[in-house]
This record gives C-alpha cells, sequence and structure tokens, in this order.
C-alpha cells in the first residue's frame, strides 16, 4: 500500500514537474513572440512614420493595418522603380517651373496639370497607375513623410471638382503636389550615365 501511494506521489510529481515545464516554454514563447511583434511594429513605424498611424486608424486594428502595410512591401518590391537620368530630371523641372507660373491666370487648371505631371512623374519612375489610393499606397512605402501631402492635394481636387475649393486651397495643393514632386525627382548617379555630356543639378 505504502509502495503504491509513493508510486502515486512519484507520478503526480513528475506529471506537475511536466506541467510546469510545459507553462514555461509557454510563457517564453508567448514573450518572445510579443517581442517579435513590438519590434514589427517598431520597424514599421519607424518605416511608414504618421501613415502607420493612419492605416491603424483606417482598419480599426492594428493586427490588419500592420498586415496591409508588409502587403505594400511586399508589391513594391517587385516593383522595378528607377531613378531619372538628369536629362528627365531637368525636363520635369522645367514643365514644374512652366506649371507654376500658370498658377495666377488658371489656377483651376494647373491644379489639374499639377496632378497630370505627378502621375507622368510616377510612371516614369516605374510605379503602376492604379487607382489612387493604390498609388498612394505604393509611394507611402518609399516616401512615408510626403504621402500625406499626395492625400491632402487629391482631397482638394476632389473639392474643387464640386465646385467647393477656393483659390488659396488651389494654392495648397499645388504646394501638396511639389512635396511629392520633390521626393520622386530622384537623379541617378551621374558616373553611371555613359555619355551623358551635360550633368544637370536640380
Amino acid at each position: 500500500m505504502e509502495i503504491m501511494e509513493a508510486i502515486e506521489t512519484q507520478t503526480w510529481m513528475m506529471l506537475a514537474a511536466v506541467v510546469a515545464v510545459i507553462l514555461v516554454a509557454l510563457g517564453t514563447w508567448f514573450y518572445i513572440r510579443k517581442k517579435q511583434s513590438q519590434k514589427q511594429s517598431h520597424k514599421l513605424q519607424e518605416r511608414f512614420g504618421p501613415e502607420y498611424a493612419r492605416t491603424v486608424n483606417e482598419y480599426g486594428s492594428r493586427t490588419k493595418a500592420e498586415s496591409e502595410l508588409k502587403a505594400r512591401e511586399k508589391r513594391v518590391e517587385r516593383l522595378d522603380i528607377v531613378p531619372l537620368a538628369p536629362s528627365e530630371a531637368a525636363r520635369f523641372s522645367e514643365a514644374w517651373g512652366a506649371l507654376q507660373g500658370r498658377f495666377v491666370d488658371n489656377p483651376k487648371g494647373v491644379v489639374v496639370q499639377a496632378e497630370q505631371l505627378v502621375r507622368e512623374l510616377m510612371e516614369k519612375r516605374g510605379y503602376p497607375m492604379g487607382d489612387f489610393e493604390r498609388r498612394a499606397a505604393d509611394i507611402s512605402v518609399d516616401h512615408p513623410d510626403v504621402v500625406a501631402n499626395y492625400r491632402s492635394a487629391q482631397a482638394i481636387a476632389l473639392r474643387d471638382q464640386r465646385g467647393g475649393a477656393d483659390t488659396e486651397e488651389l494654392r495648397k495643393a499645388v504646394v501638396h503636389y511639389r512635396a511629392l514632386f520633390d521626393e520622386l525627382l530622384e537623379v541617378r548617379n551621374p558616373k553611371q550615365e555613359v555619355g551623358e555630356k551635360e550633368r544637370v543639378e536640380v
């Protein structure tokens, strides 16, 4: 009888030890997962800046928002985003200068032209021309600091189409488009330009 009791006691002690080991392992696993998740969240916050908070707010969940942001990263990684040659950058800069010079006489038209020029520049760099939200999402991966400008400019342009934007708002739209335009106007290193006769600073 005493032997049976001793065996039962040993069995329970072994079971308790196994359970304790399992609980410690689970606790460690959850701790590591939490740390990895926090590290990943921090990395996404650093990369996307204000766009991170905007996306969390839009999706109503940090997990869903982070899945969306990671999907954006993967999608943009597959794109062939190329810098501009100096001659192309000069052409775009000249086009923007001419556009700005027409603002006083035709503010509504200039906002439309600014949006078209930004789209042309995006396409030249290698961004696909989907709907606005897709374009903004793609831009947010490499240019998170100015994607808010792009959204603001687009919102004003849409209000203008409905007749609800005044001249000051249209001026702000052009300024917002310019912020994105300047970011996108990255130039290929002149040393990589074979046969380039002239180096143009933008």
